[in-house]
C-alpha cells in the first residue's frame, strides 16, 4: 500500500468560511489549517480520499496540477472516497465553464452519502457549502449514492457513518496485506486532536466525534494504524506508536 498526501497548501480561514492561502509569517488570529486530500494505491485501486478547493491557477483545478506534479495521471484514479459536502473537501470534483460544469475525474467512481447530500442542500444560508456544485453533482453519471451505515466497498474498503463532525459524516479503513489506513476526515483532521480529548463546537455533535477520537486511538496503536490527517500542517500520515 502506498499513501501520497496531496496537498493543496495551507490555509487561513474567515468566519464566513473563506479560503485565502497563507502566507508565512502571517499572525492574524484566524483559523489555519491544511487542506491535503490523500492518493492510496493498493494492488486493485488507486483511491483518492476527499478532493480539496476547487481552486484554479492558470485555468487548471489545482488538486488536477498538484497530482500532476506528483506524476499521478488523474484518469488513473479508480475510486473517490467523500467523506462529508462541506466546500474544503468536495469543490475539487469539478468547476464550471461558460456555466457547463466540467468533472476533474470523468473515470473514478466516486461514492458520496446520499443523506448527507440531502441535508446539505437544505442549508442554503451556510457558507460551509457550495449549493452550485452541490446541484451539479446530480448530473453525474459516475456517483455512487451510499445509503447504509457501515459497510464494505471493496474488501479492501470499509466506512461507516458517524455522524460526529457533521450529519452523515463518514470514515474509511483500507486493508492490505496487514496494514491498516485510517482516515478521520474532519472527526479526527490533526494530530492535536488526539492529544486534547475535547468536544469541539464546531462539530455537529462534540461530544460523540470526542469518543470516537478516544475509541480510534486506543485501536489504533492496538492494530498499527496509519492515521491521514487532512487539516494537519505539519504531520499528514502519523505511525500509530511514534510520538504526535
Amino acid at each position: 500500500m502506498e499513501i501520497q498526501a496531496v496537498k493543496l497548501g495551507n490555509f487561513k480561514v474567515d468566519s464566513n468560511k473563506n479560503f485565502e492561502y497563507l502566507n508565512t509569517n502571517d499572525e492574524s488570529k484566524v483559523i489555519k489549517l491544511a487542506i491535503q486530500p490523500f492518493l492510496v494505491t493498493t494492488a486493485n485501486d488507486r483511491v483518492l480520499l476527499d478532493v480539496g478547493l476547487g481552486f484554479l491557477e492558470d485555468g487548471i483545478p489545482v488538486i488536477l496540477q498538484k497530482l500532476y506534479e506528483l506524476q499521478i495521471d488523474p484518469d488513473t484514479i479508480s475510486k473517490i472516497l467523500i467523506s462529508h459536502l462541506h466546500k474544503d473537501h468536495t469543490d475539487g470534483l469539478g468547476y464550471f465553464d461558460n456555466g457547463s460544469f466540467i468533472c476533474n475525474f470523468p473515470k473514478a467512481t466516486i461514492y458520496i452519502q446520499e443523506r448527507t447530500y440531502e441535508i446539505a442542500l437544505q442549508q442554503i444560508s451556510s457558507s460551509s457549502y457550495n449549493h452550485e456544485l452541490l446541484k451539479a453533482l446530480k448530473t453525474l453519471p459516475n456517483i455512487v449514492w451510499m445509503k447504509e451505515d457501515e459497510g464494505n466497498l471493496t474488501p479492501e474498503i470499509q466506512y461507516k457513518v458517524t455522524n460526529a463532525h457533521a450529519p452523515f459524516h463518514q470514515v474509511f479503513w483500507i486493508r492490505e496485506h496487514n496494514e491498516t489506513t485510517f482516515y478521520g476526515a474532519d472527526d479526527l483532521p490533526t494530530s492535536g486532536h488526539l492529544r486534547k480529548h475535547i468536544a469541539f463546537k464546531t462539530d455537529f455533535n462534540g461530544k460523540k466525534a470526542m469518543e470516537l477520537r478516544k475509541e480510534w486511538e486506543v485501536e489504533a496503536v492496538k492494530e498499527q494504524w496509519k492515521l491521514l490527517f487532512y487539516h494537519d500542517m505539519k504531520t499528514a500520515v502519523y505511525e500509530s506508536g511514534s510520538k504526535v
